[in-house]
């Protein structure tokens, strides 16, 4: 049976979690830094409905007591976490804005355990394609800044507009690998039609790139109806192109997953298909106290309901994170 290791070393607890006796690293590869003022009023609301009481009561300090990169440590110490990647996103009609001068900012809490990925923003694309290009690959000779970041629903850019390819050929030469929303989102402002949350629209991208290395994240799930929603098209597409990987993030807590079978299911239909090297582990933390280390919890409950070994685990836990963004391995 699963253990988080919460096991006191000087006053700390180990870093790592005991799985069939074996203790496995942890890298966190979906966190989200901010500044509660960055966020637009509709989206403080929703997430101040989310914080439990009397927490919700005082969202603006909640938020800046684990949106820092010193708050994310304290989230990732909690769970065990070695090491955890902060995501810049510009969002402003959605979740807002945290900056890629923000992320790396944040990254300076522990150069050692914080990793970052750029973005850029896309609202104005027809005129400002060239400097927000350059601006996304500055932020990517950054110390610390391994990968780029993108939200097709979040940012209202469709994931087949080859008028964005440009952002995938960058990325290709930074050997930068691409992280992706897919499936919907509850957050107020998102666009919510296919061809934002449908990884399938992302095939010709996909093909047309085979250097860039593209992360499916959520795993296509609809948030807003809690259903598995495009699960099939992100693994048909990760079977077809080697250059797809999935992130299983937010879709197994507690609000999406409350019985602990989606996401159970949703590792026991990726292993079925043979793409467990290309599982790399995220939550979508810290959202709240505790967050961190419940999600990792909650998944390493469904990695054991679906069968995976040591082995396996240790692979999407830490492995295929380094693999993928060419970054040394979390030795315990």
């Amino acid at each position: 049976m699963f253990l988080l290791s919460f096991l006191a070393c000087g006053g700390a607890p180990l870093p790592g979690v005991l799985y069939d006796d074996e203790r496995l690293a942890v890298v966190d590869m979906h966190l989200h830094p901010g500044l509660w003022e960055d966020i637009p009023p509709s989206t403080q609301s929703y997430l101040a409905g989310n914080f439990p009481a009397p927490l919700s009561l005082i969202p603006d300090a909640l938020a800046r007591s684990v949106l820092t990169g010193e708050g994310i440590l304290g989230q990732l110490d909690e769970a065990g976490v070695s090491q955890g990647v902060l995501f810049a996103v510009y969002a402003p009609r959605t979740v807002g804005i945290a900056s890629n001068e923000l992320v790396i900012g944040e990254l300076a809490a522990d150069p050692e355990r914080l990793w970052g990925l750029a973005s850029l923003r896309v609202d104005q694309w027809a005129t400002d394609e060239e400097e927000e290009l350059a601006r996304l690959a500055e932020a990517l000779e950054a110390p610390g800044m391994i990968g780029v970041k993108l939200a097709h629903a979040h940012q209202h850019f469709r994931m087949d507009d080859p008028r964005l390819y440009s952002i995938y050929a960058l990325a290709a030469a930074y050997g930068a690998p691409v992280y992706l929303h897919t499936g919907s989102s509850p957050f107020p402002g998102t666009a919510q039609d296919a061809p934002y949350t449908d990884p399938s629209y992302l095939a010709e991208a996909v093909a047309l790139y085979p250097d860039t290395i593209f992360i499916l994240g959520h795993l296509g799930y609809d948030f807003r109806n809690r259903e598995i929603g495009a699960f099939q098209a992100c693994l048909d597409l990760a079977q077809a192109a080697p250059n797809v990987f999935l992130e299983p993030s937010a879709l197994g807590s507690a609000t999406s997953d409350p019985e602990q079978v989606t996401l159970a299911a949703a590792y026991a239909a990726m292993r079925e298909a043979g793409l467990v090297d290309r599982i790399i582990y995220g939550s979508d933390g810290p959202q709240s106290p505790g967050f961190v280390a419940e999600y990792l919890e909650r998944s390493i409950y469904a990695m054991e309901q679906a069968g995976y070994s040591a082995d396996e685990a240790r692979a999407v836990l830490s492995g295929n994170f380094a693999r993928t963004f060419a970054v040394p391995e979390v030795a315990l």
